[in-house]
């Protein structure tokens, strides 16, 4: 090999260094681009040639049957995301202009370590506890159905008993642990350690989350629905709900300190001695405006997004447009209006126009 060839194959050496060392969890991440429609269908890929890393692809090629969750886990927890954020400076955004499977999807909030990073690992984990979790119970796989913990039980005096099918959500956690968590030795370098234990934190607060908001469902037994007996069963609540949670959770996040001895600490030296609770979410650096546009990171600033005039709130023109005001246009509706039907056969409309104001930022 020539000179020529040593020096390129040292300097793409030193990038791929760096690629790693600027995206330490990106393995981890790919997975999430299972969830964008535009992917394909992951079982027609095979565990092969699928953006997982290779524990994820060993678990994949165990549990193929499993695929179609993985990936309804996946979007849940992009879809959520975009919901919860889609008024806010930085409104969940995924990254453009990247192939898919080659680099995180939400490009440099994946591994920027702040609150948006917690919250992105906590919905994605909470997203597939929540899509594995629902296909156990609707029988589409052999090794998981219902959680039959709670047969028999309930209170006689009381006039109910567990039964029905309760989501087994301990199995969706389980798995969700075994695809998503994989051990802090196998990193070098502090900050991705302390960034690994804190995406490791904030995977099981999604979970915790998924746990803490299963509700009772029951259903009533007796003459003329005279609820003498009732069955009883455990469900999880909506996704919607999981998200609500979760974003309380980001709004009241706890930073860490970048140096971790037996465990994670606040960075704030007089909090140290109050305990980090295992549903909190967790951040390590503080968050970028997101009012201006910084290509290097893929920010695209606030410009020419929406607002509303009237709105105190995020997504309120002062506070989303950073104090740099905002561009007022009408927009035309044209649309179908006051349709009769008409005998016979047709519809008659009348067409209806109507004029709006949007206002967008500077």
């Amino acid at each position: 090999m020539d000179r020529a060839a040593l020096l390129g194959l040292s300097r793409l050496c030193a990038l791929w260094a760096a690629l790693l060392a600027l995206f330490p969890c990106g393995a981890q991440g790919n997975w999430m681009w299972l969830g964008i429609a535009s992917f394909g269908v992951p079982e027609k890929l095979g565990c092969a040639n699928l953006p997982l890393n290779s524990r994820q692809k060993e678990l994949c090629k165990r549990k193929p049957y499993l695929l179609p969750s993985i990936g309804e886990g996946a979007r849940l927890g992009i879809q959520e995301c975009r919901s919860q954020f889609r008024h806010e400076r930085w409104n969940c955004l995924v990254t453009a202009t990247a192939q898919p499977g080659t680099s995180p999807l939400f490009g440099y909030e994946l591994s920027s370590g702040t609150k948006e990073t917690a919250f992105i690992y906590a919905v994605m984990a909470a997203g597939l506890v929540h899509s594995v979790t629902r296909s156990c119970s609707a029988g589409n796989m052999t090794e998981c159905s219902c959680d039959t913990t709670l047969q028999n039980g309930g209170s006689a005096s009381e006039g109910w008993h567990w039964g029905g099918c309760s989501d087994d959500v301990q199995y969706g956690m389980w798995f969700s642990r075994k695809f998503l968590d994989f051990p802090i030795r196998n990193t070098t370098g502090k900050e991705s350690k302390v960034l690994l234990a804190m995406n490791l934190h904030n995977n099981e607060a999604g979970r915790q989350a998924v746990a803490k908001l299963m509700s009772v469902d029951c259903r009533c037994h007796g003459v003329s629905g005279s609820c003498a007996v009732k069955t009883c069963w455990k469900t999880m609540s909506s996704f919607e709900k999981i998200g609500h949670l979760l974003k309380d959770k980001y709004e009241n996040s706890v930073q860490i300190s970048d140096k971790i001895k037996r465990k994670m600490r606040r960075r704030e030296k007089d909090q140290r001695k109050i305990p980090i609770r295992k549903d909190d979410l967790l951040y390590l650096n503080k968050s970028p405006n997101y009012c201006v546009e910084d290509k290097k990171l893929g920010i695209p600033g606030t410009q020419g997004r929406e607002c509303n005039r009237t709105s105190e709130g995020a997504d309120g023109c002062n506070l989303l447009c950073c104090g740099r005001g905002y561009n007022t246009h009408v927009v035309r509706h044209v649309e179908r209006c006051e349709c009769k039907f008409i005998w016979c056969c047709y519809v008659r409309c009348r067409r209806c126009e109507s004029m709006t104001d949007v206002h967008t930022c500077k």
